[in-house]
């Protein structure tokens, strides 16, 4: 039984670890072979959790080749627009094609709004904003001379509604939602869908390090907004195989008329 992308090619951002690796190994799963960078190295001052590794990102290259599929991953930061057209060029060029995009990389620092830096900001808009732009940008010519093909813009329950304790990370989620329309709206000519996947709390990395302790920190600062992004259900946050999920569906002929869609894999964390 073939999967539901076979022969197909995807580009991923921040592919080394979390999100990105489960993106990685169930697009591979699923047939496709995975183009993907990710900075494995030192996050920005202020960010609360440790960086991903070379180590991360080769561990990723064997759990996608262990399915059976090729893994062009190279390291690369999603702030450099020329790094991140280098990568997707160089893949294509190997592979021959591309077919769906996942722009997942991104940071969190949670700081009360009176404690929050101009370079807390500019690093949050940088990666979670530019650098998803940059990745469109890279991208979507190889798309458009495909014939179309599938972009999903990895925005958060904090797109929809708030992250307390976040105002930078609020806002480029919120940024994220507005350019996922957008860019549907122009590149839907080529056949291109753009749509945004919004997780609440996922079991990822970066919530190790000193993550916990930042966000209660910052929830003692106003304690009644604490309780925000409570899921409806028992299960309290996603595991990262299940956004994974969500993307081959977006990416997938099976979505193949939905496009400037928001779809939340929060457990109804948006409403609470």
């Amino acid at each position: 039984m073939t999967g539901r992308l076979e022969g197909k090619a995807v580009f991923i951002t921040g592919v080394a670890r979390g999100q990105g690796r489960a993106h990685a190994v169930r697009f591979a799963h699923e047939g496709a072979d995975v183009i993907g960078i990710d900075l494995a190295g030192p996050l920005p001052d202020g960010v609360p959790y440790d960086s991903a590794t070379p180590d991360d990102l080769d561990e990723t290259r064997r759990l996608v080749e262990q399915e059976g599929r090729r893994a062009l991953l190279t390291r690369a930061d999603v702030r450099d627009r020329e790094a991140v057209r280098k990568a997707v060029d160089d893949g294509v060029a190997e592979l021959g094609r591309l077919d769906a995009v996942i722009a997942n990389a991104g940071v969190c620092i949670p700081v009360a709004w009176d404690e929050t830096t101009p370079e807390m900001m500019d690093a949050t808009l940088d990666i979670n904003v530019k650098g998803v732009w940059h990745t469109v940008i890279a991208t979507a010519p190889h798309l458009i001379a495909a014939g179309g093909g599938s972009i999903t813009l990895i925005s958060s329950y904090a797109g929809k509604k708030v992250q307390p304790f976040m105002v930078p990370y609020t806002t480029s989620k919120h940024a994220i939602t507005g350019m996922t329309r957008a860019f549907a709206a122009e590149l839907g000519k080529h056949d291109i869908r753009v749509n945004s996947i919004h997780p609440g709390g996922v079991a990822t990395p970066m919530g190790g390090g000193d993550m916990v302790g930042a966000i209660d920190r910052t929830n003692a600062t106003n304690p009644k907004l604490a309780a925000m992004g409570t899921s409806f259900t028992n299960q309290g946050y996603a595991e990262p195989e299940e956004i994974a999920g969500a993307a081959v569906f977006l990416a997938s002929d099976e979505a193949k008329f939905i496009s400037s869609e928001h779809l939340s894999v929060d457990g109804g964390a948006q409403y609470f």
